[in-house]
């Protein structure tokens, strides 16, 4: 009866400490995503006057920068701290969203694309880092599957939200919705700076008592060398096809809808729709993780990405929307359980660092994907082009397949978290 009192004392006591660190986190994610411009940004540059392959060299050069920026900017959140860089990223993305609400000349909006990208590296692999750090020295990261979750759906259905509203605001001015945009960044960083603690790399403590005494890499790239198993690397490319895909398509989904005949406020709704699918299915990641694991999550995402590509490419406007609602939200289940996977796998005084080199590899596909879908819009058309880029998940389900049947081991046993003790 004692040790079973003890075991519900200690239970009760991660659980406080968890909502201690996420409170916040839930917070800054509902004001991040709190973005208007982007369900309808793709209208917006279009009204500009610019052309399918310009928007699309726009969002390339913005994944391809953010990328590039990711090594240096990763070191320097392990050096100067997580928040520090988190909130250096959202002041550039805000400063640059209100110059896009500004300006209209095509070669402005590549300088503030190639700086929105900077912040974006600034940002990614910082939040994740500092989350999963602050739960690590608060003993918590059993529970970091559901947290993370929870995390990703309220900025989700946020970001969903968002775009119903920056279509009601776009009826008042584009100025308007890029200016909202802006303030909700501004209001994050006030939360962050207020409520959540600083952690650099040398603060931060693994997971497993004695794991940086053994293996104490000076850099992040013997780090990187170290757990980098064929399996992680594998995990990493076929990570990187998936968003390669699904964010380009949710982006361009915009200008299939409206090439096939919907109009700029179906157009909204949708997406705005999507968003809330894609938002509220990262719930399930915690028990799809324990019933079916990454294993198999990850080729059924592909496929399922695809399948709607496909869907698509057939030019009914009303398939498309039923695709693109019914598949969109699967992927985003299987990209909180690889963010666990990869945390798991890499060690905690380096995270940011090793975190922001998978992150560039993300980005760069992300961004090349941007412009072959761009150019295959333009060459084949919006349906056509989409269908035609299904190509892309279907190949990284082939890379997967090694994986998948021999049962190659992602994380090194050294950075393995240990399992809970049993009460």
């Amino acid at each position: 009866m004692t040790g079973t009192t003890e075991a519900l004392s200690r239970s009760a006591a991660v659980d406080n400490a968890a909502r201690s660190v996420t409170r916040p986190f839930y917070v800054y994610a509902v004001l991040a995503n709190s973005l208007f411009q982007r369900g309808v940004f793709v209208l917006f540059l279009q009204q500009r006057g610019f052309s399918a392959g310009q928007v699309a060299l726009l969002q390339t050069l913005l994944y391809l920068v953010s990328g590039l920026a990711e090594l240096p900017t990763g070191v320097i959140a392990d050096r100067i701290g997580r928040r520090a860089s988190i909130v250096i990223g959202q002041m550039l993305i805000a400063g640059c969203l209100l110059g896009q609400g500004t300006f209209s000349n095509y070669w402005v909006f590549l300088s503030l694309f190639i700086g929105q990208g900077v912040g974006m590296a600034c940002v990614s692999g910082s939040d994740t880092a500092l989350l999963y750090d602050l739960l690590v020295r608060r003993g918590a990261t059993a529970g970091y599957v559901k947290i993370k979750s929870r995390f990703t759906m309220l900025g989700t259905v946020t970001s969903g939200a968002a775009i119903v509203l920056g279509g009601q605001l776009q009826q008042i001015s584009w100025g308007v919705v890029y200016v909202g945009s802006a303030a909700c960044l501004v209001l994050a960083v006030v939360v962050l700076m207020s409520r959540v603690p600083e952690i650099r790399g040398a603060d931060a403590v693994d997971e497993q008592d004695g794991a940086e005494e053994g293996h104490g890499d000076a850099t992040a790239w013997r780090a990187m060398l170290r757990v980098a198993t064929p399996a992680l690397v594998t995990l990493v490319v076929v990570s990187g096809l998936m968003h390669a895909t699904l964010t380009p398509y949710i982006i361009f989904t915009q200008k299939t809808l409206s090439d096939q005949g919907a109009g700029t406020a179906l157009v909204s709704v949708v997406i705005s729709a999507g968003f809330f699918t894609g938002g509220l299915t990262p719930l399930l990641s915690d028990r799809t993780n324990r019933r079916i694991g990454y294993r198999v999550i990850v080729p059924v995402s592909l496929l399922t990405l695809a399948a709607a590509l496909g869907l698509s490419g057939l030019g009914l406007v009303w398939v498309t929307i039923a695709a693109f609602l019914t598949l969109v939200g699967i992927p985003e289940i299987t990209a909180v359980i690889m963010d666990n996977v990869f945390n798991e796998a890499v060690p905690s005084r380096h995270r940011a660092s090793l975190l922001s080199m998978i992150a560039f590899v993300e980005s760069a596909l992300i961004g090349i994907g941007y412009l072959v879908l761009g150019t295959l819009m333009d060459g084949l058309g919006s349906s056509e082009g989409m269908a035609t880029y299904a190509a892309v998940p279907l190949l990284a389900c082939l890379l997967w397949l090694p994986v998948l049947f021999r049962g190659a081991r992602v994380t090194t046993e050294i950075e393995k978290p240990a399992a809970p003790k049993a009460s």
